[in-house]
């Protein structure tokens, strides 16, 4: 469907940059802004909240660049194991250093990188704390917080947070981030504050967090979206009772804070000498998000798509043996809790029908039957599926390429030279089984025939107009399909089903 806004970056930024000020001047002209999503790509939230700009939070950061620096941080335990950012196909570490490359080009610059949970027999975690020295970023390094969380004794001591190094920071707002969750933003933003109390700058903290939505009700859809991006975190979003008992007003958190809030205010406490700042989670939030959403019904139902995006991630990662059972059931029960199943979801059903259509076409041949349908932001439909030439999503996006440019089905874009010679190259030479062409290869396969055949250049240049559509395959895409996909920047779902009869899957 046409996108319909319904969130107004202006109106958010101009509300939330305003709450941060009076944030920093409620302490002593240092406030450490815990920063938890992503500081950049906000892709979650613009699928959300259709009109949220995905780097609107970098443009908030310039807003207050003349009174913020930025602190990065990361897990050396992600480090070590080589998590992955699911929206880019990158590790951490890689995702920190384009992190601090994203945020150099928006003239932001980050004055310090903290591994967190740092040991010396980290053997990765030490590399890449020698690749960013020797590029001149400032890194340091903090330990497990001995004491932790129960003994506040022994964390707010020289022991605890006092064996952290100490960050020197020059502005007011210290913006503490990082990729993923659990990379330290918390026990650094609580460590800096112990050396502050201890030098006697009376600093304080706070928490910038998008999601839930702390004035919206706790089962509106953009919170149970929420709820389903986490799921394997086992993130649940509840009402704040600390926020109820104190001033008899209903918002909402997530459990991992409200169950936190005791430990963290006894630790500030033991900081500051008896002012925790706060009496609630809610209370440390600066969120404003919903005073940019303009039109509600848009935003619920835009939340209501994004449930069944991840429904259906959950449900393909669970077969590929990376999700757990109960993140997959929970996200089920979710699906059921809003009202909505997955076939809601418009480009499902054209999908599994193209592989019908394809399956018929080929009847008695060998081999799977794959299909794939997108949604042009007109509102159309187009499909695609494989064949011995290519895979469903190469058929279909040089389909929805043709569409948007007017070429008519039946011209070939791909003259057959150039299909044979790439398919001799990976039988004869890489020895690949499959010949057809994955959408990487299909990209690069149109690219070579657009110097020669106009209908070609004519739909490569309509690639561009794919961004942001919905997009639907019958089968959990190959490595090639998902990076072409990926790059095209589409939101892509797919049915928890394999491609091939093949373990190991190019």
């Amino acid at each position: 469907m046409p996108l319909i806004p319904g969130f107004d970056n202006e109106l958010y930024l101009a509300r939330q940059a305003a709450v941060i000020a009076e944030r920093v001047g409620r302490f002593q002209n240092k406030l450490y802004l815990e920063f938890g999503g992503k500081l950049l790509y906000d892709f979650h939230a613009a699928r959300t909240l259709p009109g949220y700009d995905p780097n609107v939070k970098m443009r908030l950061l310039q807003k207050l660049k003349a009174d913020a620096e930025i602190i990065l941080c990361i897990y050396a335990g992600d480090i070590e194991r080589r998590k992955i950012r699911a929206d880019f196909g990158i590790t951490y570490d890689s995702d920190a250093l384009k992190m601090i490359d994203d945020l150099g080009e928006w003239g932001l610059e980050v004055g310090a990188v903290i591994i967190s949970r740092y040991t010396d027999e980290q053997a990765a975690a030490r590399a890449f704390k020698s690749r960013l020295e020797r590029r001149g970023v400032n890194v340091y390094t903090h330990g497990f917080t001995k004491g932790y969380p129960t003994d506040v004794a022994m964390i707010v001591s020289e022991e605890g947070y006092g064996a952290n190094q100490y960050i020197p920071t020059k502005k007011p707002i210290v913006v503490v981030t990082g990729p993923g969750p659990g990379s330290g933003k918390l026990a650094t933003c609580l460590s800096q504050l112990y050396h502050d109390y201890k030098n006697g700058l009376q600093s304080g903290y706070a928490k910038f967090e998008t999601f839930p939505v702390w004035d919206l009700p706790l089962k509106h859809e953009v919170n149970v979206a929420y709820e389903t991006a986490t799921a394997d975190l086992k993130d649940v979003s509840v009402i704040d009772h600390f926020h109820l008992e104190a001033y008899d007003k209903k918002t909402v958190n997530y459990n991992r804070d409200v169950e936190a809030f005791p430990i963290i205010k006894r630790i500030v406490e033991k900081i500051t000498g008896g002012d925790s700042f706060y009496k609630s989670p809610t209370d440390m939030g600066v969120n404003q998000i919903s005073h940019g959403i303009v039109d509600n019904e848009v935003v619920r139902e835009a939340a209501r798509q994004e449930i069944l995006r991840r429904f259906f991630r959950y449900s393909c990662e669970y077969a590929m043996g990376i999700a757990e059972k109960e993140a997959l059931q929970r996200v089920k029960l979710l699906v059921q809790e809003v009202g909505i199943t997955p076939e809601d979801r418009r480009v499902v059903l054209p999908a599994r029908e193209a592989a019908e259509r394809a399956k018929e076409k080929g009847k008695g041949n060998a081999g799977m039957f794959c299909g794939a349908a997108i949604e042009l932001k007109d509102g159309r439909i187009i499909t695609g599926c494989n064949s011995p030439l290519m895979h469903a999503a190469s058929s279909l996006v040089l389909n929805a390429a043709k569409t948007l440019a007017g070429i008519p089905d039946e011209m070939h874009l791909l003259p057959p030279n150039i299909t044979e010679s790439i398919g001799r190259l990976k039988s004869e030479i890489l020895h690949d089984k499959k010949v057809s062409l994955a959408l990487n290869e299909t990209l690069i396969a149109l690219g070579i025939s657009a110097i020669s055949n106009p209908a070609a250049d004519m739909a490569l240049k309509k690639l561009k107009e794919l961004k942001n559509c919905e997009v639907h395959i019958t089968h959990i895409p190959t490595p090639g399909d998902e990076a072409g996909l990926r790059k095209l920047g589409v939101n892509l779902t797919s049915d928890p089903d394999f491609s091939s009869k093949s373990l190991f899957v190019t």
